[in-house]
């Protein structure tokens, strides 16, 4: 496995990745803020969330890009199409299952059935990640798309 190009493009691609969803975020087409909403995991000031945030983020996407280049190795290639392949089940992971499951263990999340005595300062994301608008999951899959080509174009299979 191609350990060096791991740790080097993992960071490149996630970097591009959140690149797009805040990009897309200050331009209207989504509110999903997911620096804000993972770092606002570990602290309530919302300006230091978004530092923690990126940075939450930044390690679970090494933890992904290790499983495009695990993926990459074991089938003998890493190319753009197959890295696209790989970010769309990825996004459709992350859009069906972890955004859903977030409001059970973020602590300052509502959800769904917290009823209206509770005190979350976020809403919950809910399938796809609609609360936070109609086109958060395009924008969603355009950013994991990012994400697989890059990683698709730069790891090296050995």
């Amino acid at each position: 496995m191609d350990w060096a190009g791991w740790a080097l493009f993992g960071s490149v691609a996630t970097t591009a990745l959140t690149a797009v969803m805040i990009a897309a975020q200050l331009a209207g087409y989504s509110r999903l803020d997911l620096p804000l909403v993972l770092g606002t995991v570990v602290t309530a000031d919302p300006d230091r969330a978004r530092v923690v945030g990126f940075f939450i983020h930044l390690a679970i996407g090494q933890a992904f890009a290790l499983g495009y280049a695990a993926t990459f190795a074991l089938l003998h290639r890493a190319t753009w199409w197959l890295g696209m392949l790989l970010g769309l089940l990825h996004v459709a992971v992350a859009l069906t299952v972890l955004l859903p499951l977030l409001p059970g263990v973020h602590p300052r999340m509502a959800s769904h059935r917290a009823g209206p005595r509770s005190t979350a300062v976020l809403e919950p994301p809910g399938l796809l990640g609609l609360n936070y608008g109609a086109q958060t999951p395009a924008v969603a899959v355009a950013a994991h798309l990012v994400y697989g080509t890059a990683l698709g174009l730069l790891l090296q299979v050995r």
